[in-house]
């Protein structure tokens, strides 16, 4: 059988499939000839940045992985990590940012679709999905259409599949313009008995295709994820996906079933560069080679080539190695699930990788190499810049109230409701908060008081102006918002977007965020077990501000003392936990210089993870006893935000007593590793007297009372104004109102 050479491999047929000059020298080199049209399509797959991270490698092994809780860190479909009692949490972030600037709607809901296959192919059934979305300008033409689309498949897919979507979060930029972010999340529960993986193992052992019919929508999907827009990014609408909410729904459920019956033995989702990639990580992790017959692929469409077929992004399909004695049981499964159920291949002990299709060989390649001897880069990158530190005397004063309430209706730190009324957060039944506080928390079934929590944190305008306290910063908010429910925080799973890593400058900042967040996972005890690298995030030479989202799980161990944001009852003590003598002295970066003033001065706060992790097991620690009544942390906005965030959660208002520091300092400050924690007055003295002990400052500051938010000597403000300026801004943008 030989392979035919029908389409010639020209200069310009190399730069089209995203493959540099030199790294098409490297394949002639490896292959010892030159490849075909669907092997040159293949290498484009596995050697792009989306699949290969040959960019990113050098610095991701700098992360930390391990701890006494993790199962399995980053290698497989997603991290697992033990949440005792025989069960474990597997969980993933993964980015979706180009098909959803191009085709909103099927760009998140496809996002969607692929993060929930990541975590059920490895066993698990999912229970929780959050999205970190960031866009546009409000006023930008294309902002409005992009927050309704990715919003809509987002609410389509989820809430059809039947998960929860219990957090996230929405912000604005202008940088976002030309490329928007969305970034998927979602975490399942399985046995730890059970969990399944991607290395094939065995000789002559079926390679079998699951779930849905392969056609032709995203053809190239993961090399235009790897490559910058320009001007014709409408001709990159044919390579989004299409997905079916209802099909995957069916795959989940057949999955299981299949599972349970011992038939697996290696099982990876169709992701990224499909059939392409789904069978070379299997066979290259056993060592072992795959081929396939491409006739035997169900397909929905007539006249597919190979190079669609191994190419395609179609939705809802897995790949699985079958124990032979089992193929008949499988085959029932999956027909009764009205799913597609085709051996289309083998396993071989001669580590090749051949495609078989309408009598030809399409290609033969060493399979390991696809993957092992994929680029690996060490770019050049140059340092950032630190900016001047901000001289307080520069800070114009402005009126406490207004300011406030300015900022509670602005387009970041505006109710979220319309989003997330969107979405089903409480199907399931084991939600145990709604979206808006600090993490969304989950019961565990089959446990009378475990329950997990979650958040997804970054501050992109901190990482722009100093990328490694950023990357700390955004791996202690969601430490820290996990820890405000009263959870133990576990693990975390990254998803990094940037710019052109062929940028120096880009490529530095992704360095520094990398090397911010290694430190402060390793600090505080929160590995990182999944994760994505978006590179590319960026039009016509303009690259998004740089964005290191962290998500991260948290255990609760009795889930009837979990915090909340809302104030419990009136005539109780506000403590301000972990705060600087003058409550806050930090406006550098801050949302209130942004926002009230229009400017971007200074360097962000700076993280201190001693004391982060101090003051966290200090507040975590109060939560657990059961004396907080509400906790709430200090981010975006300082403590004025905080504190009009649990009025506006409770309908109840406070009397803050006049800072000891400068007020606008204190009241808008963005110093880190601070909580709100309210506790029965009778309370405040013993804990005051403890948190003295443990070094941690702890202040009382005020007492809930009445229905008015009145912070030092600034006029009151009714909890009634409050939430019509929080709730307002984002349903009239959604309207197209004047001014939005």
């Amino acid at each position: 059988m030989t392979i035919p050479n029908i389409i010639p491999i020209t200069d310009e047929l190399v730069a089209a499939h995203g493959l540099k000059p030199e790294e098409y020298q490297r394949i002639l080199a490896l292959i010892g000839r030159e490849p075909t049209f669907t092997e040159l399509g293949i290498f484009s797959a596995m050697w792009n940045e989306h699949c290969s991270y040959k960019s990113s490698k050098k610095w991701l092994r700098t992360l930390p992985t391990s701890g006494s809780r993790v199962i399995q860190g980053p290698g497989e479909n997603a991290g697992v990590v033990d949440i005792g009692d025989g069960q474990v949490v597997v969980f993933k972030m993964e980015s979706h940012n180009h098909p959803s600037f191009i085709e909103p709607y099927q760009g998140a809901a496809t996002g969607v679709g692929g993060i929930l296959r990541d975590v059920f192919t490895m066993g698990a059934r999912p229970i929780a999905a959050m999205n970190a979305l960031r866009f546009g300008a409000p006023d930008h033409p294309k902002t409005r259409h992009l927050v309704a689309g990715v919003v809509a498949g987002i609410g389509g897919y989820g809430n059809a599949f039947g998960v929860p979507t219990v957090g996230g979060e929405v912000n604005f930029d202008p940088r976002y313009n030309g490329n928007i972010l969305v970034n998927a999340f979602a975490a399942g529960i399985a046995r730890a008995d059970a969990i399944f993986y991607s290395k094939a193992e065995g000789v002559g052992l079926p390679v079998v295709y699951l779930g849905a019919k392969t056609g032709r929508d995203g053809v190239g999907g993961a090399t235009m994820a790897s490559a910058e827009f320009d001007a014709d990014i409408d001709e990159k609408r044919p390579t989004v996906q299409v997905g079916d909410p209802f099909t995957e729904k069916c795959l989940l459920e057949a999955c299981q079933e299949l599972m349970d019956t011992g038939a697996v033995i290696a099982i990876q989702d169709m992701g990224a560069a499909g059939l392409t990639c789904s069978a070379v990580e299997m066979g290259a992790k056993g060592n072992l080679g795959i081929v396939l017959e491409l006739d035997k692929v169900p397909v929905r469409e007539e006249r597919m080539s190979a190079y669609e077929m191994m190419l395609s992004e179609s939705q809802e399909r897995m790949l699985m190695v079958l124990r032979p004695e089992k193929e008949p049981e499988a085959e029932a499964i999956f027909r009764k699930w009205g799913l597609d159920f085709a051996i289309v291949g083998f396993t071989t002990d001669d580590k090749r990788f051949r495609i078989l299709h309408q009598g030809e060989e399409m290609a033969n390649l060493p399979i390991r190499e696809l993957g092992d001897e994929a680029p690996e880069y060490d770019r050049p990158w140059a340092a950032p810049k630190a900016p001047p530190p901000l001289n307080p005397a520069d800070v114009p004063p402005a009126d406490i109230a207004d300011a406030l309430l300015k900022l509670i209706g602005s387009p970041d730190l505006s109710s979220r409701r319309w989003v997330w009324e969107q979405y089903d957060t409480l199907i399931q039944g084991n939600s145990l908060q709604l979206p808006g506080g600090d993490a969304g928390v989950v019961r565990v079934e089959d446990h009378p008081t475990k329950a997990l929590a979650f958040s997804s944190d970054v501050t992109p305008r901190y990482c722009e102006a100093d990328p490694f306290e950023g990357g700390k910063q955004a791996v202690a908010e969601c430490w820290r918002n996990l820890t405000a429910t009263g959870a133990e925080p576990l693990a975390a799973t990254d998803n990094l977007n940037f710019g052109n890593p062929e940028r120096p400058e880009t490529m530095g900042t992704f360095v520094r965020a990398v090397e911010g967040v290694g430190d402060a996972c390793r600090t505080l005890g929160f590995p990182i077990v999944s994760g994505n690298v978006s590179l590319y995030n960026e039009t016509l030479g303009e690259a998004i501000p740089p964005t290191p989202t962290i998500a991260g799980v948290g255990l609760i161990p009795d889930w009837t003392r979990m915090a909340r944001i809302a104030f419990a009852r009136e005539g109780e003590t506000i403590l301000l936990a972990g705060a600087p003598e003058g409550w806050g002295t930090h406006l550098g970066q801050s949302v209130y210089l942004r926002d009230v003033h229009g400017r971007a001065d200074g360097p962000p706060p700076p993280v201190d993870l001693a004391h982060e992790k101090c003051v966290g097991d200090f507040v975590r620690g109060v939560i657990r006893t059961g004396t907080a009544t509400a906790v709430h942390d200090c981010s975006d906005g300082g403590l004025a935000v905080a504190l009009a965030e649990m009025a506006m959660a409770s309908g109840i208002g406070a009397r803050i007593e006049a800072p000891a520091g400068e007020p606008v300092a204190a009241f808008f400050g963005e110093d880190q590793g601070r909580y709100v924690v309210t506790v029965p007055s009778e309370q405040a003295e013993r804990l005051m007297d403890e948190a003295r002990e443990a070094g941690v400052p702890l202040t009382a500051i005020g007492a809930t009372e009445g229905s008015e938010l009145k912070l030092g000597g600034a006029r009151a403000i009714s909890v009634s104004e409050l939430k019509k300026a929080h709730e307002g801004w984002f349903p009239q943008f959604m309207q197209g109102e004047p001014g939005r």
